[in-house]
């Protein structure tokens, strides 16, 4: 049902957008992400991951090393990954995939953001655009709070995505980076993780370089 449909027995054009994207959004549950729950019962969805991540970053504001609006934070959480309802969820370890993920997240961004009316369809963009280029102390703690998550749930389910995808330390590694710039703590945490995970013999190592032969 399209707004202008809706629209036509509300008799309000402007809720009528509004609810045309909330009911879009709704997708997020369809679309899956390999990220094992933690009982390893089955991998969660867009909708899973957007909900976990709001928790996670109210309960760990407290360790961002710049004051967050912890509200603006929340705000691009909850719309930062609309756009896979379109493009898909690329997976972090995919090469192939991540040739081409800008473009289709651009593509769907457009679209999806479009379904608001004009100045809230302006707003959520800015916030989007805001959160993929980490030019803030939000966008950087929130896109911190997102490489974070699938971090803990490789960990706690004996190496989850991981051995798959033949991922190593250097892979993990660069994938949580994001996660020091914001916060000292949780980049910490992180690299003690990966550290873990090596010797509990769920990640592996990297290669070692002619170099160090």
């Amino acid at each position: 049902m399209t707004a202008d449909s809706i629209g036509c027995f509300l008799g309000n054009q402007r809720l009528a957008e509004q609810l045309a994207f909330i009911l879009e959004v709704e997708k997020l549950k369809t679309v899956l992400r390999r990220t094992p729950l933690l009982d390893r019962s089955r991998v969660e969805n867009d909708a899973e991951h957007t909900w976990q991540l709001a928790v996670m970053a109210m309960v760990l504001a407290e360790h961002s090393d710049e004051p967050v609006d912890i509200l603006r934070v929340l705000r691009m959480l909850l719309i930062h990954d609309v756009v896979e309802i379109d493009a898909g969820d690329t997976f972090a370890y995919d090469s192939v995939g991540a040739a081409s993920q800008a473009e289709r997240e651009l593509t769907a961004a457009q679209r999806i953001f479009a379904l608001l009316p004009q100045d809230q369809a302006e707003e959520f963009r800015a916030l989007w655009d805001e959160f993929e280029a980490k030019v803030s102390a939000e966008s950087r703690f929130a896109n911190a709070i997102d490489r974070l998550q699938p971090l803990l749930h490789n960990f706690f389910t004996d190496g989850g995505t991981w051995p798959a995808a033949g991922v190593t330390t250097t892979d993990v590694h660069r994938r949580m980076r994001p996660i020091g710039v914001a916060s000292e703590t949780l980049g910490s945490l992180s690299t003690r993780l990966i550290e873990l995970a090596v010797e509990r013999g769920i990640l592996v190592p990297a290669p070692a370089s002619k170099a160090d032969a």
